[in-house]
């Protein structure tokens, strides 16, 4: 039986603002069933990156954050640090990048909490049958909660044409070691012209796959297990990502790692897609680009391919912007 898609346009008047919309629309898509009294309930998002702009505003989450204490749970937001080197690296840089972007406490109405832990390595195996993984590394926060919110801003993506709820799951709630999984196919090379011998990756290397040979670090593939942590921990950034993973087996790696995601919630799970202020590229860039078309409006659904599909739908038939 096809999925239910709640949609609502971005049309207001002094009877209901997009706010009170917003509500009506997550309680439509039935949130009361899946926040319970007492829930730890993950609403995961991305606050974007410094520079950026198109993410998702945090008043609108402070009105889910309303919803769900409404209903007797105790929400918190949840994000994941970045495979690569950057404002979001790890736990302390992105809690503030996601504060200095407006989702602060005193904004949101909920603490925000990274889901993968200090350096994006609190994570738990999860069995899975996938077609190309048996096993994905999700993180941890996002396992021990009651239940999840995945709350997303559907825009275009470089390499997977588009991010919506699939993403937000698949690639925002993996480890280091899992976004890692599913870019690439190798270990991390080193690019000797940047590397200075500091050791630091040598330490931070907890299979001793790395040594340093004639004053330049050295990567053993067979002992590497793709945790990524020297990527994160290398000042001259000399250590860099294979992103040699194809992009039809990154999206097939990405929905195995989303199912992966979901794991021990069914009845639990809510997807709420804003289709505004979409850009063409993801939210990751130090930069928003134009949007390709006028704000759509919001869509909700306990399903995400349901929930992706129909932004696809409704920005396939928009008319673009120039």
């Amino acid at each position: 039986m096809p999925s239910k898609v709640y949609f609502a346009d971005m049309r207001t008047g002094h009877r209901e603002n997009l706010f009170a919309k917003l509500r009506r629309l997550v309680d439509s898509a039935g949130i009361d069933s899946i926040v319970g009294d007492g829930d730890l309930a993950a609403i995961k998002i991305h606050f974007g990156e410094k520079g950026g702009h198109a993410y998702i505003r945090p008043p609108f989450m402070r009105c889910i954050v309303d919803r769900v204490k409404e209903l007797g749970g105790k929400p918190f937001l949840t994000e994941s640090s970045t495979l690569y080197p950057g404002e979001r690296k790890e736990a302390v840089s992105a809690v503030t990048c996601g504060i200095e972007n407006g989702f602060d406490y005193a904004v949101v109405g909920a603490p925000l909490i990274m889901c993968d832990g200090l350096r994006g390595h609190s994570a738990r195996r999860v069995k899975i049958e996938g077609d190309i993984l048996q096993s994905v590394d999700i993180g941890l926060e996002v396992l021990e909660a009651d239940s999840l919110l995945a709350v997303s801003h559907f825009k275009c993506h470089d390499l997977t044409g588009f991010g919506g709820a699939l993403k937000n799951l698949g690639m925002g709630c993996s480890s280091r070691a899992g976004k890692l999984e599913q870019h690439s196919t190798v270990a991390p090379k080193v690019a000797e012209k940047y590397c200075n011998a500091c050791a630091v990756c040598l330490k931070a290397c907890v299979h001793d796959a790395i040594t340093v040979i004639e004053g330049k670090a050295a990567i053993d593939e067979e002992k590497c297990s793709g945790c990524g942590r020297c990527i994160t921990v290398c000042e001259q950034m000399a250590i860099k990502i294979q992103w040699n993973e194809q992009a039809p087996l990154v999206m097939c790696k990405m929905a195995e790692y989303a199912k992966g995601a979901v794991h021990g919630k069914e009845g639990r799970i809510l997807f709420v897609n804003f289709i505004t202020q979409v850009t063409p590229s993801c939210d990751c860039f130090g930069h928003s680009d134009a949007p390709i078309v006028p704000d759509i409006g919001i869509v909700a659904s306990t399903d995400p391919v349901a929930v992706d599909q129909a932004c696809v739908d409704l920005v396939n038939a928009a008319e673009g912007l120039k």
